[in-house]
């Protein structure tokens, strides 16, 4: 098989209907559209949202607290994950990238207890919860606000 035999699987492409193309096509003169209306002008129907004059869902629906649009959010690691580092290493944030713990991580990394650490490693974060230090230094490591 070469690339030029390849194909789609049968029944998965449709061939595009060509609206206003004549009436024997069944989609000619008003192309589908109907006769006159709203739906049949060009540049016609409604906004996104539009409910016809009824009070739209986005309106109905309580809004609560505030979301800033300026919070540089932290990317989450925790204790158990941090045990595939060799012992005395120094995890900081090109360790986590390059191990593949993390895919990206513009703003910074923090640490939560989740999980047992095992290793003495000094961590280097944005932030530690008390939970996670607390781990990291019992097993003999540092954890360095960064």
């Amino acid at each position: 098989m070469n690339l030029h035999d390849l194909s789609p699987a049968a029944g998965s492409t449709h061939v595009a209907k060509r609206k206003g193309r004549g009436i024997g096509t069944g989609n000619g003169k008003t192309a589908g559209r109907g006769h006159k209306g709203q739906w049949a002008r060009s540049g016609g129907g409604v906004r996104i949202g539009f409910e016809g004059g009824q009070m739209p869902l986005a309106r109905r629906l309580p809004k609560r607290g505030f979301n800033n649009i300026f919070a540089e959010r932290l990317e989450i690691v925790n204790c158990g994950t941090l045990n595939r580092f060799d012992d005395g290493a120094t995890v900081d944030r090109d360790a986590l990238l390059n191990a593949g713990i993390l895919s990206k991580c513009e703003y910074g990394f923090k640490v939560l207890g989740n999980g047992e650490v095992t290793k003495k490693l000094t961590v280097r974060a944005s932030a530690f919860s008390a939970s996670a230090k607390e781990k990291i230094e019992k097993a003999g490591g540092t954890a360095e606000v960064i």
